[in-house]
């Protein structure tokens, strides 16, 4: 759960919006987990995509992939936890929660900063 927490922690912090964590295990032998986040411009999604690499990369955790770099959703692939961080109108659009709609909501608000 470390790598999880780590993750949901850092995309709060780097001020990501809609932070959503899905269980998945039950569901598909791509992951345990995908954590589903939003950013306010291509140029945020991509500075929340660069600090999880940086962050997670000093904690021992490196990516198996990342993908789209040049586009409105990057995806990083931590292997049992899978990030995509879209922009507001590619996250609509390709509603992954709706496509992973049986997959168990996780309660991450303990993980969340309390802004108050």
């Amino acid at each position: 759960m470390e790598k999880l927490e780590l993750i949901i922690k850092t995309l709060d912090k780097k001020k990501g919006t809609d932070i959503d964590c899905l269980k998945v295990d039950d569901l598909t032998i791509l992951a345990d987990y995908f954590v589903i986040c939003t950013g306010t411009s291509n140029t945020h999604v991509k500075s929340l995509s660069d600090e999880l690499e940086y962050v997670l990369g000093q904690n021992g955790f490196e990516p198996i992939s990342v993908t789209g770099k040049a586009s409105g959703w990057i995806l990083l692939d931590y292997g049992d936890v899978i990030v995509d961080v879209f922009t507001a109108d590619q996250r609509e659009h390709y509603a992954l929660e709706r496509l992973w709609a049986d997959a168990k909501q996780v309660d991450i608000s303990g993980m969340l900063e309390t802004n108050d």
